[in-house]
């Protein structure tokens, strides 16, 4: 999953980014507003973490362009202690949650998973099923018929993508956003390069489970019977 953190405080930032990479999110960084409303507008982030106090654009004008624009991706404020109004405000226009600052980071992580959750995404503690395998992303391992393998950080993000949309088709372009931004220099070879990876693991788990290629359009999740 893909995380949004639009904060200027620098060391505050780098802090948030670092405890949401050990819980195996991705993260991105930005510093003022109105990049954050231009990051935001992407549409690839499962969630936002976002302050309230930000140069250019202030944090409760960035989600009122967000919501305008009747985009429901979840949104934390970060708030100094004490500001009511703020909050207020910000749950108003829209914010699934707020935690104030300075904050502690099992409730933070707390109130992200909450908030993924409400959005009915699957969050990394819960795992992720699909068929007859099973998908732990805290600790990238996969799992059918009690056989159990480790993956790599971005095979697990593509399989949990593919998993999460369920039987829709993914294109290579939803994946290279999704899992390296979309001002990547990822191409198209590297989805495939993943998409390889995880056919042989899930062949030798000897899964039902299969990533068929819909040619030009892109890949699709399916469950063999038989």
């Amino acid at each position: 999953m893909r995380i949004l953190i639009v904060e200027d405080e620098v060391n505050l930032a780098e802090a948030l980014s670092q405890i949401l990479k050990k819980e195996n999110y991705t993260v991105d960084i930005v510093h003022d507003g109105e990049e954050g409303l231009d990051f935001a507008l992407s549409d690839i982030y499962d969630l936002l973490l976002l302050d309230i106090m930000l140069p250019g654009m202030d944090g409760i004008s960035i989600l009122k362009r967000l919501r305008a624009k009747g985009m429901a991706t979840p949104v934390i404020m970060l708030t100094a202690k004490g500001e009511i109004p703020d909050k207020i405000a910000g749950l108003d226009y829209g914010a699934d949650d707020y935690i104030a600052k300075p904050f502690n980071t099992g409730e933070l992580l707390a109130r992200i998973r909450a908030a993924l959750r409400r959005k009915g995404e699957v969050v990394p503690e819960d795992g992720l099923r699909f068929g007859d395998i099973e998908l732990n992303t805290a600790y990238l391992k996969l799992a059918c018929k009690g056989k159990e393998l480790k993956l790599i950080l971005k095979e697990s993000q593509l399989l949990e993508l593919m998993m999460t949309r369920k039987q829709a088709v993914t294109s290579k372009e939803q994946i290279i956003e999704k899992l390296w931004g979309f001002d990547s220099d990822a191409e198209h070879n590297n989805v495939e390069v993943y998409v390889s990876f995880l056919r042989k693991k899930l062949t030798f788990l000897q899964s039902s489970v299969r990533i068929n290629t819909i040619r030009g359009v892109g890949y699709v999740l399916e469950e063999v019977s038989g």
